[in-house]
């Protein structure tokens, strides 16, 4: 699923707020060294409850308006019955 995300570094609070079809985040870190955005992505997985490697953000890397993709959990499991 893709989200529209406004990014709020700096922030005294981290917190992840919904208005209408986008999200609003406020994260800590400094918009410095990719800080920021990997706090957005630790933020968005917890709230969606994947792992972090399920988040990637698609465009706007040094933009505070970004497209992130969170990649949905499948549960696949193959069971091998030995013979």
């Amino acid at each position: 699923m893709k989200i529209r995300v406004k990014i709020k570094p700096n922030s005294r609070t981290e917190e992840l707020s919904q208005e209408g079809d986008s999200f609003i985040v406020k994260v800590k870190e400094p918009p410095r060294e990719g800080k920021a955005n990997q706090a957005v992505i630790k933020l968005l997985a917890q709230h969606f409850g994947v792992p972090q490697s399920r988040v990637r953000i698609i465009s706007g890397l040094r933009s505070r308006n970004k497209v992130i993709e969170v990649a949905e959990e499948q549960c696949s499991e193959i069971e091998l019955s030995g013979a």
